[in-house]
């Protein structure tokens, strides 16, 4: 049940995880989305702004040319000029020339004569005078647009000024000083300009994207641009699609991925039961040296696990596994099971010899754990001081019920060590409380003699400290002469690392006590 309950717990946060993922992604994706529809539209209303402007500017500029050229008013070339100018030019319906307010002559495609507005709607400081289009400039039902610059005016399809080609699907609509000139299509509802900002709006209630578009040269022009949200989805939905699809694959690939991790690690635990059932597992025991003497006053036994197959778990991967599922303290009993079966004579026989016990949080609180060590010492006919015990730095966090414990062991007649010290969070006046004998500096401090780290400052205050509180000190992971010389130096009485020897098998280590039983003058390496 506690399996299903972890397993489960596991799918739920590669859910959260994943979905956490996803989430940023999605949203990162529909903005992206509508920050390229803003492009995409305001580009075609810009396009159609532009185009509006260019033809009305050309409509001013052929008035322009005309009224500079020497005429005979309403002269056959000064009319067929006018025609020319117009039929060339689809949206521009009519040219015409005036004297004063008369119009004497015109051409195009349909006169104007007849259209004779009572006043202009806008006077301009350039002399450009204009028209909207509506019912004084109607003509045959169709309302003109009309400007007049010097003695000529043109009138103008507001229609085809407004060019339908860059719409596609989408409505548009054309305003020249807020009013209204023409639509595509004609009976196109969008609101007005000034009822949106620049730039893009989506409009959910409508169902519709809107772009404004303001452009001003001659006349202030404002496009609208709209369409349905539909087209912005079929537009963008492949895109928005094939990254639903890339975040359901990688949900699903994370899922697989954690529950092959959660099987395996929980099949682990398993196969680890059954192994410490079997008694499968077994202890390897790593010398610890006089520095002095050079001689082997003992070891650290460590877990091994082998499976049936031959394949080696390290204890990196089946202790932490132990731990989680809460079983440490069975991989203890079974590595202490082992050490007095496999040495348990050589202890006898050599009464100065110990084997150190690594000890979790787990052990600590574990309150059958005392009572078999003594039940097993007493079966071995050792004595306390044949195993010492090792308890990590991290355990000291739950002081008060640690400290009694230590008092108990060490009241019993066993030494108590802190293992890699320098790792946790204690001070060597804190640990001056619980009343320890040994103190082994961690492999990183050593490590940092030989680079002649900051750190190597630091281990030499360690020492020190260690000494201040008589404590014995036990330098782990010593590799080379030279650590082991600096070590000597300053003090430090004991080491193990691979100098000295690997973790060895019950009976290469008994054959490496026996060699190092004698003083010797110089450690011998691994």
């Amino acid at each position: 049940m506690r399996q299903q309950t972890k397993l489960v717990f596991s799918l739920g946060l590669a859910l959260s995880g994943i979905l956490l993922l996803i989430a940023p992604l999605s949203w990162v994706l529909w903005k992206e989305s509508v920050v390229a529809e803003e492009r995409n539209v305001e580009q075609v209303a810009r396009l159609l702004g532009e185009r509006t402007e260019q033809r009305i500017v050309a409509a001013i500029s052929v008035l322009d040319r005309l009224n500079n050229q020497d005429w005979e008013a309403c002269s056959p070339a000064h009319v067929e000029a006018m025609h020319n100018a117009a039929v060339v030019r689809p949206y521009i319906k009519s040219i015409g020339y005036y004297r004063a307010e008369e119009r004497l002559c015109g051409a195009g495609f349909i006169q104007t004569s007849e259209v004779r507005p009572p006043r202009a709607d806008r006077i301009y400081d350039s002399g450009v005078i204009a028209w909207w289009p509506g019912e004084d400039t109607s003509l045959a039902g169709l309302p003109l647009f009309m400007i007049r610059y010097g003695v000529h005016d043109v009138a103008m399809d507001p229609r085809q000024l407004l060019d339908a080609e860059p719409l596609e699907d989408r409505r548009a609509a054309l305003w020249v000083e807020g009013l209204r000139l023409a639509s595509e299509p004609a009976n196109a509802e969008l609101p007005e300009p000034q009822t949106l900002k620049p730039g893009l709006t989506i409009d959910r209630r409508a169902g519709r994207i809107v772009s404004r578009i303001s452009l001003g040269t001659v006349f202030p022009i404002d496009i609208v641009v709209a369409e349905p949200l539909g087209q912005f989805w079929n537009r963008y939905l492949p895109t928005l699609s094939v990254a639903g699809i890339i975040g359901l694959l990688l949900l699903i690939l994370w899922i697989v991925l954690v529950v092959r991790y959660s099987r395996s690690r929980f099949s682990l635990t398993g196969e680890l039961r059954y192994a410490l059932a079997k008694g499968q597992l077994r202890a390897e025991y790593q010398p610890i040296i006089d520095l002095e003497t050079g001689r082997c006053i003992g070891g650290e036994a460590l877990a091994r696990w082998v499976r049936e197959n031959g394949e080696r778990i390290g204890p990196d991967v089946f202790i932490p596994v132990a731990e989680d599922a809460g079983f440490l303290p069975e991989i203890t009993r079974a590595v202490l099971d082992a050490t007095l079966r496999d040495v348990g004579a050589l202890l006898k026989a050599q009464p100065d010899l110990s084997i150190n016990l690594n000890l979790g949080p787990q052990d600590l609180d574990n309150k059958s754990f005392i009572p078999a060590l003594k039940e097993g010492l007493d079966k071995a006919e050792l004595p306390p001081s044949a195993i010492k015990l090792e308890i990590t730095e991290r355990s000291l966090i739950n002081s008060d019920a640690v400290r009694s414990l230590i008092q108990m062991l060490r009241g019993q007649g066993h030494q108590v060590a802190i293992d890699d010290f320098g790792t946790g969070y204690s001070s060597l006046s804190y640990l001056e409380s619980f009343a320890i004998d040994i103190l082994k500096i961690d492999k990183s401090f050593v490590d940092a003699i030989e680079k002649e780290a900051v750190t190597s400052n630091v281990i030499g205050h360690v020492i020190e400290m260690a000494k201040s509180l008589e404590l014995a000190t036990v330098a782990e992971g010593v590799e080379s002469l030279h650590q082991v010389e600096w070590l000597r130096e300053r003090g430090v009485m004991y080491a193990q690392g691979y100098y000295f020897s690997r973790p060895l098998s019950a009976r290469k280590f008994s054959r490496f006590v026996k060699r190092r039983s004698q003083k010797v003058p110089e450690p011998e390496p691994a």
